[in-house]
């Protein structure tokens, strides 16, 4: 049975959440603050969450810093997150899938397109879950299937050429290992071709537009090459 976390200041929406999560089968714990939602998720154990659910705007410890502490612990980094918050700005939305949220909800909401984010959500969390065992490669929602040559941001597939595909595997495989454009080429491109350094600059331009906001994590370390940050 999945465990799902619901973090929010407002009783009768953890109940309201609660009850329908329950009735989809899930076992649901509930807070009302970020400091109680983070004992609860350090203490977890042998019983992790699967999911958390998760206002922004709460007094004390926001969601954004907790799920920003929940990324940066080792331990709690995978654990999948939605934001349901009142804020709806673009802004706002683009901070918290920075952050590594795999979703965000605007406030108000209806049950049945939550039930339907928890779902989705959780099948990608599984696939990923699934990598090791298989030919995948996942970083939260970006997953690569080297076997069927596919990528998948947020359950989308993502379009790219062989040579993008196969940069983007090298990158992330390795990952934090930098490459060099002289690597890059030697790996990627066929030994009897002539490219020119800037040919990777340029797929690497293309690869980080395809993969939307995973893009800002290929970086360019200067003087020295490219690498994939997680």
């Amino acid at each position: 049975m999945k465990r799902i976390l619901v973090v929010d200041d407002e009783q009768d929406m953890c109940e309201i959440i609660r009850y329908n999560l329950e009735m989809e089968g899930y076992e649901v714990d509930t807070v009302n603050s970020g400091e109680a939602a983070w004992e609860r998720l350090a203490t977890a154990g042998m019983e992790p969450y699967n999911l958390v659910l998760l206002d922004v705007m709460m007094a004390g410890m926001s969601g954004f810093r907790l799920a920003q502490k929940m990324r940066d612990t080792q331990a709690l980094a995978a654990v999948p997150i939605i934001f349901l918050t009142a804020l709806s700005q673009e802004s706002d939305v683009v901070k918290g899938l920075n952050i590594g949220a795999d979703d965000y909800m605007s406030k108000p909401f209806s049950t049945r397109e939550l039930m339907a984010r928890v779902k989705a959500v959780l099948r990608r969390a599984a696939t990923q879950a699934d990598a090791a065992a298989g030919d995948v490669l996942a970083y939260q929602s970006l997953v690569i299937d080297k076997s069927s040559k596919t990528v998948m941001v947020d359950g989308s597939r993502v379009g790219v050429t062989r040579l993008e595909f196969d940069l983007l595997c090298l990158l992330v495989e390795n990952s934090p290992k930098v490459f060099s454009r002289e690597e890059i080429l030697h790996a990627i491109w066929p030994q009897d071709s002539y490219v020119l350094d800037r040919t990777v600059d340029v797929n690497i331009t293309r690869v980080r537009r395809k993969i939307g906001r995973y893009g800002q994590h290929i970086k360019t370390k200067v003087g020295f090459g490219y690498t994939f940050e997680k």
